[in-house]
């Protein structure tokens, strides 16, 4: 097999107009991201030498999430052929391999493609690869003709098939990998004289053969080739990530009570003997130590997450924050760039925000850290082994010391030093008969009016 470099021609200029969607249908999201970082992501395992994606003129949000990767624009759009025309500058003087994918295809693996630049690389070295695939509906796909095992004979549309032709389930992906030093010669050779006027990416097939060239193809899952049209699209692709990411999560030590209901993002590192309970969502930049238990209907973004700690249910876990090992995160707890140290606990209906909780520290239902002020966000640290009584709001800066007790119902508006006790309440009265009283009054009052009403 011969080395060779390799060029990816990334084609992202489409309106995607089924989307119905401001955004470019390539920087929709899957697991967390734009569905073209996940496709260039994929092609940078492959070390190409170049790669760039051609865009349409309105198009910058590609160009900077695609980027340090450079983008030529198509300005007008006039086919798949007429598209890799637009990156000529970007390619030349390059004559190895160019690997030609869809940014609207996220799915296509490593592997597949990998098989693809090895044929092209092959004895036989086809001129053109094309990646085929089998539908299970076939629709409106070009067909794949082909002989003698990998031969590809043609790429015939669907309305210039034969009844014989359309009967191939054998289908064009438009993925291909074309050698270099002859594309753009082929590509300045075609024609638009078809029904769309478009020049196709597809005939490059018909002129190798025409030059006494070679082709061939090889066949990849559907699963891969999903392209990202529409809406529906777009929610079984992220169904299939889902279920790659599910199966990972769980082939590496993780248990999933029920996997269909638990969402990851691309990002999501979940360590061994990890429990996860239904109705968990993990956004980007999640970590997970060992032995954690999560249990169901929690959120999170942007956290970590230490061994043995448990979280949830109903807890939300923004960015920055950080649970220590064996920390205990209950229900309807809200966490956000705040520290929570080894064996804290913050277990019911509670706000802590830009705060740091010390090792072993209590903290009961109900305590907020007042963190903003209107204009800027403020610390609030809480020292280990503290205990925050129920219904407490801490207004930070604020400082509780080491092993302080704070009141339930507290107001704490300065540092509390170590071991001391903070209680701020109005003084408790009670007024014997009073309340007896009152109801008397009142139904009297009620009484005279209505009285009065009828005369």
């Amino acid at each position: 097999m011969t080395i060779r470099k390799t060029a990816v021609v990334v084609l992202a200029a489409g309106h995607g107009t089924r989307m119905n969607s401001r955004l470019p249908k390539v920087l929709h999201p899957l697991a967390g991201r734009p569905m073209i970082c996940h496709l260039m992501s994929t092609l940078e395992t492959l070390e190409p030498e170049r790669q760039v994606v051609v865009i349409g003129p309105e198009m910058q949000a590609v160009a900077e999430v695609v980027a340090p990767h450079p983008t030529c624009v198509q300005s007008e759009r006039l086919g798949t052929g007429h598209a890799v025309v637009a990156a000529r500058d970007a390619l030349a003087g390059f004559d190895g391999d160019v690997l030609i994918v869809f940014g609207d295809t996220p799915l296509l693996s490593a592997a597949t493609l990998s098989r693809m630049l090895d044929l092209r690389r092959s004895v036989a070295a086809p001129a053109v690869v094309v990646l085929g695939f089998r539908p299970v509906d076939p629709g409106g796909y070009g067909r794949l003709v082909v002989s003698n095992g990998e031969a590809l004979e043609a790429i015939v549309e669907l309305v210039d098939a034969t009844p014989e032709q359309q009967g191939i389930g054998l289908c064009n992906s438009g993925v291909m990998a074309i050698d270099g030093s002859r594309l753009f010669g082929w590509l300045d050779r075609l024609s638009n004289a078809n029904t769309k006027g478009e020049y196709y990416l597809t005939d490059v097939v018909a002129l190798a053969r025409s030059d006494g060239l070679s082709c061939a193809f090889v066949e990849g899952p559907e699963t891969e080739l999903l392209g990202v049209n529409s809406r529906e699209d777009l929610a079984v692709a992220e169904r299939l990530v889902q279920n790659q990411l599910r199966a990972q999560a769980m082939a590496t030590g993780a248990t999933l009570i029920d996997p269909h209901s638990v969402h990851f993002s691309y990002d999501t590192v979940i360590g061994r003997d990890v429990v996860i309970e239904p109705y968990v969502v993990f956004a980007p930049g999640v970590r997970i130590g060992d032995d954690v238990y999560i249990r169901g209907f929690c959120h999170m973004l942007g956290v970590s997450i230490e061994s043995g700690a448990e979280v949830g249910p109903f807890a939300r876990l923004r960015p920055g924050a950080s649970i220590g090992p064996g920390a205990h995160i209950g229900n309807f707890v809200e966490i956000k760039n705040a520290r929570v140290e080894r064996g804290a606990k913050v277990n019911h209906l509670t706000y802590i925000g830009d705060a740091r909780i010390g090792a072993g520290a209590n903290v009961g239902a109900g305590t907020i850290t007042c963190n903003y002020d209107g204009f800027f966000k403020q610390h609030t640290e809480i020292g280990a082994g503290a205990f925050i009584g129920s219904n407490t709001s801490l207004i930070a800066p604020v400082r509780i010391g080491d092993g302080a007790i704070i009141g339930a119902g507290t107001v704490v508006t300065c540092d509390v030093p170590d071991d001391a006790l903070a209680l701020a309440r109005v003084p408790h009265a009670v007024k014997p008969t009073w309340a007896r009283t009152f109801r008397e009054r009142r139904r009297a009052e009620k009484a005279a009016k209505q009285t009065s009403k009828k005369s």
